[in-house]
């Protein structure tokens, strides 16, 4: 008995030991960030920015290997079956985090239980609007048609249950106006439509709307994030324009798989909090039309929680779609 008890505590100490002896020398070889999007998008941009000085601060390079499909969950499903020693890193975002797990059919992700936080990368900027010449110039008078039309006010999305979708949901839920959304493949072609003047409004990233804004073909009625845009400052909140207590922004951050070791991700960590202190990475990244907006694992853990929360009962409200 006695022998037995010294044999399984000297298997916890050679545990432990390996396992530190792994943090120490970690990282011995390159790893892989996996990016559930496809090349050129803003994400993918930020993943390259992210993990090129992330690279030089650990000794390591970070190679981006894009995996998309399935809205962003694809790549992450890869990262919670690898193995869970830090070479493998996914970027994740608000669809595939706390919008996919709450929908019908969706993907086998189970974020909470499959994926440990690292860190929370960059909010990105939607922002709502409409034609200059629908005549509606701030987001009440915008409102307050929907509410008088017959059937509401119809808005363009980037899809069906995307972050731009359900920002759009949101509002129409708290400013309690019919808004209807008609989904596109992307914030771009939602844009051309509201320009061509089939649609009156659209809920897209800053990113495919700002220059339109700037050349005076569209107006902003609000940004969906809780501040005004770092990008474009002199656009205000949907919150400050009357629909208090609104916020809905995208965003994205970093995940390892689950059973990750503490010390192999308090390295990585540490690393990641001085790449996104520095200011030329914070630079590179609001140049994407993105916001940097860096949290720990522990912090971001509990902030996906609540936007889990908060999209789930955005989800449980919207009727599905027809067949």
């Amino acid at each position: 008995m006695i022998k037995t008890m010294a044999r399984h505590v000297a298997g916890l100490t050679f545990a432990a030991v390996a396992v530190a002896a792994q943090a120490q020398g970690f990282p011995s070889k390159p790893i892989t960030l996996v990016v559930p999007f496809a090349p050129g998008a803003s994400a993918d941009g930020i993943a390259r920015v992210v993990g090129k000085e992330l690279g030089t601060a650990l000794g390591q390079p970070v190679v981006v290997d894009n995996k998309p499909g399935a809205g962003g969950a694809l790549g992450l499903m890869a990262v919670a079956k690898s193995p869970a020693d830090g070479y493998t890193i996914g970027l994740g975002a608000t669809g595939a985090i706390a919008v996919n797990p709450h929908l019908p059919d969706a993907p086998p992700l189970k974020p909470e239980k499959d994926l440990q936080p690292l860190a929370k990368l960059a909010d990105i900027p939607l922002v709502f609007v409409t034609s200059t010449q629908s005549g509606y110039g701030n987001l009440q008078a915008f409102l307050n048609a929907a509410r008088k039309a017959p059937s509401g006010l119809s808005y363009g999305t980037a899809g069906q249950y995307t972050a731009q979708h359900l920002s759009g949901e949101l509002l129409a839920s708290m400013a309690k106006a019919p808004l209807v959304p008609v989904p596109y493949r992307g914030s771009g072609p939602a844009v051309t439509d509201l320009l061509g003047g089939n649609v009156p409004s659209a809920m897209v990233d800053l990113t495919s709307a700002y220059p339109h804004i700037k050349a005076g073909k569209l107006v902003a009625l609000g940004v969906t994030s809780a501040t005004r845009s770092k990008v474009a400052p002199e656009l205000p909140t949907i919150a400050e324009e009357g629909v208090t207590g609104y916020a809905a922004p995208a965003w994205m951050g970093l995940f390892l798989p689950a059973k990750t070791p503490a010390d192999v991700a308090s390295k990585l960590s540490a690393a990641l909090e001085k790449v996104m202190a520095n200011p030329a990475v914070q630079g590179q990244i609001t140049a994407l039309a993105a916001e940097p907006a860096y949290a720990d694992g522990p912090a971001f853990g509990k902030f996906i929680a609540g936007e889990s929360r908060k999209w789930a009962d955005v989800v449980s409200r919207i009727p599905a779609p027809a067949k």
